[in-house]
Formats: C-alpha cells, sequence, structure tokens
C-alpha cells in the first residue's frame, strides 16, 4: 500500500505515520507538508532513514505542488495538513480557508483524476459546535461551527462528501475529540501546561475552567484511522472520541499533581471569544462497524504524556521561542 499523508510533520500525522509503518510492514508512505509553526521535522526524526518513509516540503493548496505528488500514484490520502489553533483563526481566518478548505479541493481533485483508491479527511468534532451540560455528538448532529477554524473544517468535510456524491470517490471523513501524547505543540492546553509548570511560569487558564472536553490518547486516534483507511464504508463519516470528559481546570490540576508543583501557579484569563462549553463525543459506530476500542487509560496516557516532555525538554525548549513567545504573550499575557 502507498499513502499520501499530508501535513504528517505535525502532532497526529507524525504519530499517525509511525503507527502504520509499525503495523505494517508493506506499506510506503510519502509525506507533505509545508512545514508551518506546528510542523516540525524533529517529530519523525527516528523514522527519516526508514526506506518505506520520504519527506516532501509543500503546500496542499499549491495544485501544481500536489498534481506533481499525486501523478506518482497512491492508494490513499490521508489529509491531516490544515491549520488547527482557534485563537490563531479568530486572529487571521484567511490562511485557515486557504489550507482547510481550498487545499482539500486541490487533494480531493488529485485523487479524482488519479483514481486514489481512499481519501480518508481528518477532521474534529468542533465542526459539530457546543453541547450543553448532556448529550454528545452523533455523526447525523448537524454541524454547528463557533470559530473560523471549525467553519473551514465544516466547509472542508462537506466538499470531501460532495466528491464522494459527485464523483463517485471513495471517502471517509472521521471527526475526532482532543487529542494528547507526545510531539503536541505546546501551544495546546496539555503541552502548554505541562511545559510551563516544568519552568515554573503561571499557568494561563480561560475564563472560569469549566469547558468539558472529551480526551483521546493520539495512539488509539492512530488506529481508529488505520482501520477507516483499510475498512472504512464508502462515503461514512466516523465519530472517534474517548469517552473520557475533563474540564480544563481538572486537567490543569492532575498535570500539577502529577508533577508535584502548586496551584499557585494557575492564572485565569479572559475568555476566548466564543468559546465552545462543551463537547463529548458518541462513538459506537466505529466501534460496533469498524471493531475499534480506545485501548489508553486517561491516567496512564497522561502519565506517559508527561514523562516524555520532562525527558524531551529540548524538544519543546526549541518551539517555545520567537514567534511562538510573540503569540503566546498576546494570547496569554495582554489579555
Amino acid at each position: 500500500m502507498k499513502v499520501l499523508v499530508t501535513g504528517g510533520a505535525g502532532f497526529i500525522g507524525s504519530n499517525f505515520i509511525r503507527y502504520i509503518l509499525k503495523n505494517h510492514d508493506n506499506c510506503r508512505v510519502l509525506n507533505l507538508d509545508l512545514l508551518t509553526y506546528a510542523g516540525n521535522l524533529e517529530n519523525l526524526s527516528d523514522i527519516k532513514d526508514d526506506p518505506r518513509y520520504t519527506f516532501v516540503r509543500g503546500d496542499i493548496a499549491d495544485s501544481n505542488c500536489v498534481e506533481e505528488i499525486s501523478s506518482q500514484g497512491f492508494d490513499a490520502i490521508v489529509n491531516f495538513a490544515a491549520e488547527s489553533h482557534v485563537d490563531r483563526s479568530i486572529e487571521d481566518s484567511g490562511v485557515f480557508i486557504r489550507t482547510n478548505v481550498e487545499g482539500t479541493r486541490v487533494l480531493l481533485e488529485a485523487s479524482r483524476r488519479h483514481g486514489v483508491n481512499k481519501f480518508i479527511q481528518v477532521s474534529t468534532d468542533e465542526v459539530y459546535g457546543s453541547l450543553g451540560p448532556s448529550g454528545y455528538f452523533k455523526e447525523d448532529t448537524p454541524l454547528d461551527p463557533s470559530s473560523p477554524y471549525s467553519v473551514s473544517k465544516a466547509a472542508a468535510d462537506l466538499l470531501v462528501q460532495a466528491y464522494h456524491r459527485t464523483y463517485g470517490l471513495s471517502v471517509n471523513v472521521t471527526r475526532c475529540s482532543n487529542n494528547y501524547g507526545p510531539y503536541q505543540f505546546p501551544e495546546k492546553l496539555i503541552p502548554l501546561i505541562i511545559s510551563n509548570a516544568l519552568e515554573d511560569k503561571p499557568l494561563p487558564v480561560y475564563g472560569d475552567g469549566l469547558n468539558v472536553r472529551d480526551w483521546l490518547y493520539v495512539w488509539d486516534h492512530c488506529a481508529a484511522l488505520d482501520l477507516v483507511l483499510k475498512k472504512g464504508e464508502p462515503g461514512e463519516v466516523y465519530n472517534i472520541g474517548g469517552n473520557n470528559e475533563w474540564t480544563n481546570i481538572d486537567i490543569v490540576r492532575k498535570i500539577l499533581l502529577e508533577l508535584g508543583k502548586p496551584e499557585s501557579l494557575i492564572t485565569f484569563v479572559k475568555d476566548r471569544p466564543g468559546h465552545d462549553r462543551r463537547y463529548a463525543i458518541e462513538a459506537s459506530k466505529i466501534k460496533n462497524g469498524l471493531g475499534w476500542q480506545p485501548d489508553t487509560d486517561f491516567a496512564e496516557g497522561l502519565r506517559k504524556t508527561i514523562d516524555w516532555y520532562c525527558r524531551n525538554r529540548e524538544w519543546w525548549d526549541q518551539i517555545k521561542s520567537g514567534e511562538y513567545q510573540e503569540y503566546y504573550e498576546r494570547m496569554y499575557l495582554q489579555r
């Protein structure tokens, strides 16, 4: 099997590449990534010499680039490439529309021209909007995105489904809850809190900290995507969730307890505009239909994640400088 993975130098994409190379001896992967702020080839340094793996720097919204690569012939395309941080989309939505919508269209066109057998659009539960204190997002929950980021992902999802209905392209859309684990860019909650706590810096928490998210260890997400790649029914959407809800403030306190750091580091900051209150995934479709089940207990997964960031301080030290530091000050210190 020959797979084009877009955005494979990011958090989930790099873990997915590592997962399928570990679990499929006959799989070859080409990783197409523009290496924007969140793309980091250090995420894949351990497999860079694997003869089954190739990296090409390029933009999914560049039709000439995508045409040249896709003409090599691929059995599948798995699209992780996306601008993905809500706060950045509030600052500047334009790049989100270009990458997340136009980039997806370019990939779909290439898939159609070159006879790709499977196109997987890796999406997010944020396209569903916000939940009240009860209930769950299901695959047929109406889309109701709240931020420029989630709007761009919802638009891309609909475009993917339209290419199935119009052209017969074999596609799947996956919508996952919040991931955590190694190699996550430290603007996201868990690595931000871990790295700041290790440096004894203030821990910024939006609003009252009671926003609820469903958390899933990244390796379990990769296992689900592998099943969708092999067995997903054409045209279907699959929700992928951990059935593991936590408030943001409880996550922060749990990390502090693991690290032996004081809760006095917690600093509440002005809430982000349009901040969704609760997400929760109902994932029975992929469990019953494809036999997927998350394997990683949250306490175990969080300990493994904390341990990784403790052992790989050089990795995140290099990231938390320059442009990131300017962004961090805008988001948290100037609110």
